[in-house]
C-alpha cells in the first residue's frame, strides 16, 4: 500500500468519524424533537377532547359519533371510540400528510417517542386518544437522509481533495529516496532537479552539492591513480610528483572531512528534523525521512573510510607513532583474525614530513600485502631509532614469496615504495623469514634530535 492510499485512509477515517459524530447528534435532537412534539400535541387533544367529549356524551353515542366524524383527525394523535361492551364504533381516518411513506421502522424506533395514550369515560363507552407520532418520523427521516447524503458529498469532495494534495506532498520524498539510491549503486552523477518544500528543497540542495563534489573528488583521485601509474625511474622526478600526489591527497581528504562531511550531516539532521515533525502526522513521511538519515549515515562512515587510504590525517595532527597506532587498530578492526604486535621507541630522534610519510606509507603497504598475498594471521611491526636513522620492520608469518614475485605488477606498490625511500636516501629491504613468512625493512635517515632542533 502507498503512503498516500495510507494517508487519504486515515483522513477517510477521521471524516467519517467526525460526520458519525455529527449524524449522531442530528438523531439525538430528532428523537428528543419527535417526542416533545408528540407528547404535547396528545396532552393538548386529550385536554380539549375531555370537555367537548363529556358534553357530546351527555347526548347519547350518537351525539359522539357525529362530533368525532365532524372533526376527523387531530394531528398526532388517532381517536378511537368504543361502546359500553368495549366494541369499536369509530376510529379516526389516516393521515393525508405524506400519506404512504413512512420512516424505517428502524429509524422509527430510534428516534419514536414512547405510546402515549389518555381515555375519555362516559356512561355509553370511552374514548381513547392514542398518541400517532408517525408524521414527524417522516419529516425527521428525509432531514437526516438530506444530512446524510450532503456528508457523503463532503466525505467525497474532502478526500478526492487530501488525495491530491497528499501526492504533490510526498513526492519530493520519493525522488530523494531514489536518487540516494542511485549514488548508492555507483551513479555519481545522479542530480535532483528542484524539489517543492523548504525542507524538501534544502536536502535536493545539499545533495546536488554532495554529488558534485563527490563527482570532483573521484576525477582528482583518478588523476592521480594515473599519475602513480606513470612515474619515471627518475629520482627526482619521482620525488617532484610524488610531493604533489600526496598534497592532491591531502587536499581530497581535508576536504572531504570539512565540506562533503559537512553536507552529509547537514542532510541527515535535516532528514531527522523531518520525521520528528511528522511522526504522529504521517508515520510513511517519518520512515521515509529516517530511510534518508539512515543513507546520509552510511555515506558518511564510507567517506570517512576512504580518507585514512586518501592520506594519514593523523600523521599530520599527532606525528608517526599516533598514525601507526591508528592504522593497526584500524586494521585489527576490519580484520578480527588478524594480530598486530606494535613496537615504537623513537626515542629523540625527529623525522622530516616526507620521511615520516614514506614508513607510514611502507607500513601500509606492507601489512596490506602481508594479509591479502601472505595471508598472514600475525604481524609484528617494529619502529626504532639508532645512529641517526630511523627503521622500520614488519615480519609476518604468512606464505612468503619467491623472488620473481616483486617483478609482478601486483606488487608495483612495493618497487614505488623502495624508489621513494632510495629517493629520501634511505634503504628498502624485503626477504622471507624461516620457517616460513616474509620481513620488510626500511631505514630513513632523521633529521636531528629533539635537542639539536629545538
Amino acid at each position: 500500500m502507498s503512503l498516500r492510499l495510507k494517508i487519504n485512509l486515515i483522513v477517510v477515517a477521521l471524516t467519517f468519524v467526525f460526520a458519525s459524530a455529527i449524524l449522531a447528534l442530528e438523531l439525538r435532537s430528532m428523537r428528543e424533537s419527535v417526542r416533545e412534539e408528540t407528547a404535547a400535541a396528545n396532552r393538548v387533544a386529550s385536554l380539549l377532547l375531555q370537555g367537548q367529549a363529556l358534553r357530546y356524551a351527555a347526548q347519547g353515542t350518537p351525539a359522539m359519533l357525529a362530533f368525532l366524524q365532524s372533526i376527523g383527525r387531530i394531528r398526532s394523535n388517532d381517536l378511537t371510540l368504543f361502546d359500553a361492551q368495549g366494541r369499536e364504533l369509530y376510529r379516526s381516518p389516516p393521515p393525508t400528510y405524506k400519506a404512504g411513506r413512512d420512516a424505517p421502522e428502524w429509524f422509527s424506533a430510534l428516534v419514536g417517542p414512547t405510546t402515549w395514550e389518555q381515555s375519555i369515560l362516559f356512561p355509553d363507552g370511552k374514548l381513547v386518544v392514542q398518541a400517532n407520532p408517525s408524521r414527524a418520523e417522516v419529516d425527521a427521516w428525509d432531514y437526516m437522509s438530506s444530512l446524510a447524503i450532503g456528508a457523503l458529498v463532503f466525505l467525497v469532495v474532502v478526500n478526492g481533495l487530501v488525495f491530491w494534495l497528499v501526492g504533490r506532498t510526498v513526492r519530493p520524498l520519493g525522488q530523494i529516496v531514489h536518487a540516494l539510491n542511485e549514488v548508492q549503486g555507483g551513479r555519481f552523477d545522479t542530480m535532483l532537479p528542484p524539489l517543492a518544500g523548504t525542507e524538501a528543497a534544502a536536502i535536493g540542495a545539499a545533495f546536488n552539492r554532495m554529488v558534485r563534489d563527490l563527482q570532483g573528488h573521484i576525477e582528482t583521485e583518478r588523476r592521480a591513480i594515473r599519475a602513480e601509474s606513470q612515474l619515471s625511474d627518475s629520482r627526482e622526478l619521482s620525488r617532484w610528483i610524488d610531493k604533489h600526489i600526496e598534497a592532491e591527497r591531502r587536499m581530497i581528504a581535508r576536504e572531504l572531512h570539512d565540506e562533503l562531511g559537512q553536507s552529509v550531516t547537514a542532510m541527515r539532521s535535516m532528514a531527522l528534523s523531518i520525521a520528528s515533525r511528522v511522526r504522529s502526522l504521517d508515520p510513511q513521511s517519518e520512515q521515509a525521512a529516517r530511510l534518508i538519515a539512515d543513507e546520509s549515515s552510511r555515506l558518511y562512515d564510507a567517506m570517512h573510510g576512504i580518507i585514512p587510504r586518501l592520506t594519514p590525517l593523523v600523521l599530520d595532527n599527532f606525528g608517526l607513532a599516533e598514525a601507526l597506532n591508528d592504522l593497526v587498530e584500524r586494521t585489527q578492526r576490519t580484520q578480527p583474525d588478524v594480530q598486530i604486535a606494535l613496537d615504537v621507541d623513537l626515542a629523540d630522534a625527529v623525522l622530516g614530513a616526507d620521511a615520516s610519510l614514506a614508513l607510514y606509507r611502507a607500513a601500509q603497504e606492507g601489512i596490506t600485502n602481508a594479509m591479502r598475498h601472505g595471508k598472514a594471521a600475525r604481524l609484528r611491526l617494529t619502529l626504532q631509532s639508532s645512529n641517526g636513522e630511523v627503521r622500520l620492520e614488519l615480519v609476518d608469518d604468512g606464505a612468503g614469496f619467491a623472488p620473481e614475485d616483486l617483478q609482478r605488477s601486483g606488487h608495483h606498490g612495493l618497487r614505488w615504495l623502495a624508489e621513494r625511500v632510495q629517493a629520501l636516501g634511505g634503504a628498502f629491504e624485503i626477504d622471507n623469514v624461516q620457517p616460513h613468512g616474509a620481513r620488510l625493512q626500511v631505514r630513513v635517515p632523521a633529521v636531528g634530535t629533539k635537542e639539536t632542533t629545538t
